[in-house]
């Protein structure tokens, strides 16, 4: 790609620590830049945490991760894929919620995440807590359902908390069923452990067709064969990635929430975002990157590898279609 607006700054040209931080030192480009309309990919923050019901910070999530993304480069290791050559990525900037009042933070969220959509861009999100997917998929999947492979420790498909609370970061993907923004037969949750309330979450889980794959099943059969599978569940259609960090080990991601035992070490982590080629990704989010329970930065600097690894398999979907 001819046009450098759309690159980021080189750290052969300005150190790393210098400079105004943006995801992965692409332009920032808000929705009444000039050149928001030729956005093909982005990076959007939501940093708001209002959902959390055990240990707050997400908040914080964003501004971390646009810190530890400036170690982002211009090509993939591994595959050779140059993405902010293959497609037009910025920072669009950050939702601003009302840390208040939830529903009007999921409106002022799907309201941004609308111009997005009908501007054509795809949305690749650093939150916030898990419920931050909620209003993010209003917009996603305003006209149609979509499927989702979803990476996390928790089902998040419980109906309430606290006596009747329906909007918690344990409750967006019962939401999103119930509001058809989801298709439950297109859906797939990987790396599901921990200690439990009751059977709720699976039974719903069940009911509705969505496949479970516990941690136990995830290491015995492999990432290759887990992330064919997802694949083959999600098929070729509109595919939404949502990939919670406490998907991953503590010992890898002690920076979260509600951290489990037993999980992924830090190069799976990135392995199952490699297996995404072929999956038609319509929008993906990063959540529950919690900054003050991460002291060295690293739970952050993962967030942002993974979600490095989300952007090239998208850019190179956004290459490939415009050949």
């Amino acid at each position: 790609m001819s046009d450098t607006f759309f690159h980021p700054i080189s750290g052969f040209e300005l150190p790393r620590f210098a400079g105004v931080p943006t995801f992965m030192r692409l332009p920032h480009v808000a929705p009444d830049h000039a050149r928001f309309g030729e956005v093909e990919i982005g990076l959007i923050g939501v940093p708001w945490d209002s959902g959390t019901t055990n240990r707050p910070g997400p908040r914080h999530g964003p501004r971390q991760l646009r810190d530890a993304s400036t170690m982002m480069r211009a090509q993939h290791a591994v595959s050779g894929m140059r993405p902010f050559e293959a497609a037009r990525c910025a920072d669009l900037g950050d939702v601003g919620p009302n840390p208040a009042d939830i529903q009007d933070s999921m409106a002022r969220i799907t309201a941004f995440y609308d111009k997005v959509i009908e501007a054509g861009i795809l949305p690749l999100t650093a939150g916030g807590d898990h419920l931050t997917s909620l209003p993010v998929l209003r917009s996603v999947a305003k006209k149609s359902p979509v499927g989702m492979i979803h990476f996390d420790s928790h089902t998040d498909l419980f109906h309430s908390y606290f006596g009747g609370m329906m909007y918690t970061h344990g409750t967006p993907f019962r939401r999103a069923v119930e509001e058809g923004l989801l298709d439950p037969k297109r859906v797939v949750q990987i790396g599901i452990r921990g200690t439990m309330y009751d059977e709720e979450d699976r039974d719903f889980a069940k009911a509705e067709g969505i496949r479970l794959i516990l941690i136990e099943e995830f290491h015995a059969r492999g990432v290759e064969d887990v992330m064919a599978e997802a694949r083959e569940i999600t098929g070729d259609g509109p595919t939404y990635v949502s990939y919670d960090i406490d998907f991953v080990d503590p010992t890898f991601a002690p920076g979260t929430g509600t951290p489990e035992v037993g999980g992924p070490n830090s190069y799976q982590a990135l392995q199952v975002c490699r297996a995404l080629e072929g999956v038609n990704i319509v929008g993906a989010d990063m959540v529950e990157v919690s900054p003050p329970f991460d002291m060295s930065g690293g739970t952050a600097f993962l967030g942002m590898s993974v979600m490095y690894e989300i952007l090239c398999i998208m850019a190179g979907q956004v290459a490939a279609r415009s050949k």
